[in-house]
């Protein structure tokens, strides 16, 4: 310890270095980005393609098999999944965590490019991808709203100025507009009219494509001038396009608002969005990845008088999400539970020590390491979360440790009569292999959770480095500023005057008991095994989890309609829920939209709800009200969710939980799938059970009679043209303007799609240029189709999504499924996967119980090496039962599930009890060593030369848990269970550990050498 002597005598430069630790730390966390939780980077990317007008059953088989089958090639591939919909498919890769996403996506391009021959003539355009990341959820949105101008121009406005605008924000990354599409010039024709003039629709949708053109034409020059050549577009909008001549019908023009009705609308007219009781049009804006959360919603504050002067007049643009709140609140929170917790710890020093002076030594080095952090934080490009934060609090009660043992050693040394700079020498030199060998401790078992790999690691890497970090820079600090402080502040006089009585006399009763306890030395031993089955028996028992259900102050709603149910038909039934909803106190603002991407029958809603003081009641309860006093809508059903950081769910569930069913017979599957919905609507465990595109739809099944098709010169081709042109909304023609392209759509009267008979007016060319009318060649009959046709890694899938009832857990619900499904007696040729395996593949934990016992391996490992002994290191672990026991009942009692917060407690509580173990046995084997005493007397000494060290490090870490384990204000429920399994296992382990850590060291010490290399005596 050459370091720590060397600053005993030079104060200055111990001083100067801890305050360089300060002010860098205060510069690292002045630079540090703020998010709710870690950076967890999903490689994902979202392909999507359209052919307006086809089936899912065409959408599926021409255009999602050809892509999946390229898809499926590239590497890194986790998962690919696919659903395809009335004229759309999407398709979803998951990659390997630790894929690049931006390779795979030029992967994904390429594949694309590839395939491209083989996909339909027709579709509009190529398919398109991007890049998503579940965990960069929105961060804010805003609602265009106005009370006279329509939603196609609101949609215009935000998607062509607002979008770019705000784009170019700093940390703004994804803009997304939805609630309406962009203007289009509508053309809705009458076939009966067509059908009068001889008219086939081919006919005016090539009229229509005709007349605007946006080609290179060329230049004009002579010697000294230049022309450029232009076509003027006359062509603009309704009116303009009304005036076209179609054909010339005995000499007389026939224009095309003589067969149509052409109005200003909109692209798709099955869209729409809304803000409360307003139609709307929303922007929901996500960060980028890395950046900071609060600053990036602070820059677009900042930009929203720009921003409303680029809108329209009479349009009003509102905020409607602002994560940046209850992200505030949360971290004021946690930082007020750090201050506490250091409030507390620095009482325990004081109730201790009972000197200020003596007491500020081990003080000062919780705000060194704690500010020191933020230089180890800013270093690995860390930001300041509920976890990290979570970390210093944790660190609060643990950073003094190496300080208190430090002065603890040298004031023993002044009570033997050395002076305060003789004590310092001694004691710092003595202990230096020692708080080494500690930290190293709790170092190998944090350093573990980085070779979990898969979201576990990522999601507790800040932790554990932070901490780590933390308890580095305290344990420099004990052994440079500590040592030279005691040097100085600590006197002799001051220190006799610590030793009350009854700490004298608690001291004497402890050595009385512990060798009566030591007496019944195998009798411990039988416990300890005992508390070790106990341990794996609750570590069994308890229901597990992921992350607890934060209260973010958003809820995610979906309402769906039954298949098949029209656009217009639902839109009443999504007002009643949308007015129910408004109605509920704790509910702030409504916002969505339906249609659109997510089906005719189908809405997605945002809903922000009232600060946590003013609603009273968790967001969690705010759902169980709503659900329970929801309205029984015949067609309609509502579900709703707590949005959460990071949300796991399914890519195509409309619930955060999924059952997924996957065959290789479609047919198979669906039938099988009615009857496991029913089954599961019965299961108490399971409330919201519905089937996404599950039941099957209406269809109109055209037939064609081929050898009249033959003779009439009509081929299959011709036909689905017609039919495309009369029903599917077709984009036949693009205007040019400087700020946008924008659509001619076409289709027939609303009034005239309603029934099938409409088939029977519709004609079409052949190829010798005459008319035929469809009903020569083809006749119709009613039938059932495909909703959705859904593929997981490409097999037929079908999820049936659910919500826990109250009080249920994820587990007990997977459980209740597993019975289910064994009951039922699936076929084998049906495969199906519950929320549980779903999120064991996301999270890659395996087997909680083999990892902790990986760790334990580490750190027995480690201690072999430092103690060269393979029974020594058996006595510090064999503190483990009894705290891992104490833990584990502290969250029994309290129903808290064995989440992943509350396993990173028992990872914590492994490396502080074996702390205390480690001062016991270090302090023993010396003095049997030096001293030449019995095992037993060794071991009696120990304990209690080491009682108040111990007692004043395990009572630090327990009251600087204490504030997680109150679980105060916005957050708590993201921080509780560590403070719950922390102060439960130290409860337990103070009782137990102070006297079976030496009775096992008194069973092992008659196997052990009487001579062993060990650390430097303390």
């Amino acid at each position: 310890m050459k370091l720590s002597l060397a600053l005993i005598q030079r104060p200055i430069a111990s001083s100067l270095l801890a305050l360089a630790i300060v002010l860098l730390g205060f510069l690292s966390y002045r630079a540090l980005p703020v998010s709710p939780l870690p950076a967890v980077d999903f490689p994902m990317v979202v392909v999507t393609a359209s052919l307006p007008g086809a089936s899912p059953e065409a959408m599926a088989a021409t255009v999602a098999t050809p892509l999946e089958r390229q898809l499926g090639t590239i590497a890194g591939l986790r998962r690919l999944s696919s659903s395809s919909n009335q004229g759309s498919t999407q398709i979803r890769l998951e990659f390997d965590l630790d894929r690049n996403v931006d390779e795979a996506a030029r992967e994904v391009q390429a594949a694309i490019n590839t395939v491209r021959g083989q996909l339909p003539a027709g579709m509009p355009g190529n398919p398109t991808y991007r890049k998503m990341n579940p965990s960069q959820m929105p961060v804010m949105a805003l609602a265009l709203s106005s009370d006279s101008l329509p939603a196609s121009a609101l949609y215009d406005t935000a998607a062509t100025i607002l979008a770019q605008k705000i784009a170019q924000i700093q940390g703004v990354g994804e803009v997304e507009v939805t609630g309406s599409s962009l203007p289009a010039v509508r053309v809705q024709l009458n076939p009966s009219l067509l059908s009068q003039y001889g008219i086939a629709l081919d006919e005016v949708r090539s009229t229509i494509s005709a007349v605007n053109s946006n080609l290179p034409i060329g230049t004009l020059e002579q010697d000294d001038l230049r022309w450029q050549i232009n076509l003027s577009q006359t062509l603009r909008n309704a009116d303009d396009y009304g005036d076209l001549v179609i054909k010339y019908v005995n000499q007389a023009a026939i224009r095309l608002k003589d067969v149509a009705i052409v109005s200003d609308s909109t692209e798709n007219r099955y869209s729409a969005g809304f803000h409360n009781d307003k139609p709307a049009v929303i922007l929901q804006i996500s960060r980028r990845s890395g950046a900071n959360i609060v600053a990036t919603i602070d820059a677009i504050y900042q930009q929203m008088p720009v921003l409303e002067a680029l809108i329209p007049e009479n349009s009003k643009l509102a905020v409607v999400m602002d994560r940046s709140p209850v992200i505030r609140a949360t971290l004021d929170e946690a930082q007020f539970s750090l201050l506490l917790s250091i409030g507390l710890v620095v009482a325990v020093v004081l109730l201790f020590l009972r000197s200020i002076r003596v007491a500020l030594i081990p003080t000062l080095a919780i705000p060194v390491s704690l500010i020191g952090a933020f230089c180890v934080m800013y270093a690995f490009g860390f930001s300041l979360n509920n976890l990290s934060v979570m970390a210093l609090i944790v660190a609060a009660g643990l950073v003094v440790d190496d300080a208190i043992v430090v002065v603890e050693n040298i004031k023993r040394h002044l009570e033997q009569g050395m002076s305060p700079l003789s004590a310092a020498r001694r004691g710092a030199s003595e202990v230096g292999v020692t708080l080494i060998a500690m930290n190293l401790a709790l170092v190998v078992v944090f350093l573990s959770i980085l070779f979990m790999g898969g979201l576990v690691e990522r999601l507790f890497r800040e932790f554990s480095i932070t901490l780590v970090g933390a308890m580095l820079i305290s344990l420099l600090v004990s052994l440079t500023l500590t040592p030279g402080l005691s040097a100085r502040l600590m006197v002799r006089e001051g220190v006799k005057t610590q030793q009350d009585g009854f700490f004298l006399r608690f001291q004497a009763g402890y050595q009385r008991s512990l060798r009566a306890v030591l007496r019944y030395r195998y009798g411990v031993g039988v416990l300890l095994l005992a508390l070790f089955a106990a341990s794996v028996w609750l570590f069994r028992t308890l229901p597990g989890g992921m992350l607890p259900e934060q209260d973010t102050g958003q809820l995610n709603g979906f309402v769906r309609g039954d298949d098949g149910f029209s656009y217009q038909l639902m839109q009443p039934k999504i007002e009643a829920y949308r007015q129910y909803l408004l109605k509920d106190p704790a509910i702030a603002d409504v916002t969505g939209a339906s249609g659109g991407q997510m089906g005719t029958s189908n809405s997605f809603l945002r809903i922000r709800l009232k600060p946590l003081e003013e609603r009273g009641i968790s967001a969690q309860e705010v759902v169980n009200r709503i659900r329970a006093g929801a309205p029984k809508i015949p067609g309609g059903m509502m579900f709703l969710s707590v949005d959460q950081d990071i949300r796991l769910a399914s890519p195509f569930a409309s619930s955060d939980y999924e059952l997924l069913l996957m065959s290789g017979d479609l047919k198979l599957l669906k039938s099988w799938s009615k009857k496991i919905a029913k089954a599961m609507q019965e299961l108490p465990e399971l409330v919201d059970v519905n089937t996404p595109g599950g039941e099957d739809t209406q269809q109109i099944v055209l037939t064609i009679d081929r050898e009249a098709a033959q003779r009439l010169g009509v081929d299959m081709r011709t036909v689905a043209t017609l039919l495309n042109n009369s029903f599917s909304q077709r984009q036949v023609a693009t205007l040019y303007d400087e700020m946008n392209q924008y659509r001619v759509v076409m289709e027939l009267l609303p009034g005239y799609t309603a029934q099938p008979e409409v088939l029977k007016q519709l004609q079409l060319i052949n190829s010798r240029g005459e008319r035929v009318p469809l009903s020569a060649i083809a006749s119709y009959q009613y039938g059932l189709s495909n909703d959705r046709i859904r593929r997981d890694n490409q097999f037929a899938a079908q999820g049936i999504g659910y919500a826990l009832a109250e009080g249920v857990s994820a587990q007990q619900a997977d459980a209740a499924l597993d019975r289910m499904l064994a009951e039922l007696m699936v076929p084998t040729a049906i495969y199906a996967i519950n929320g549980e395996d779903q999120r064991n593949a996301v999270f890659s934990q395996g087997d909680q119980l083999w990892l902790f016992i990986g760790v334990v391996l580490a750190v027995y490992l480690l201690l072999g090496i430092l103690y060269e002994s393979t029974l020594q290191p058996l006595v510090i672990l064999s503190t483990l039962p009894c705290t891992a026991l104490g833990a584990l009942l502290a969250l029994y009692f309290t129903n808290t599930p064995l989440n992943l917060i509350a396993q990173l407690g028992l990872f914590l509580l492994i490396g502080i009890v074996m702390k205390n173990a480690i001062l016991l046995v270090d302090f023993a084997l010396a003095a049997e060593r030096q001293q030449g005493l019995s095992p037993l007397e060794a071991i009696v000494l120990a304990g209690q030369q080491r009682l108040r060290p111990i007692l004043m490090t395990n009572c630090a870490a327990m009251l600087g848990a204490v504030p997680l384990l109150l679980g105060m204000g916005e957050g708590s429920e993201l921080r509780q269970p560590l403070g719950i399994s922390i102060v439960g296992g130290l409860l337990l382990s103070q009782l137990f550990t102070l006297y079976s850590t030496p009775a096992v060291y008194l069973l092992l010490s008659r196997f052990t050498a009487k001579t062993r290399s060990v650390p430097a005596p303390a």
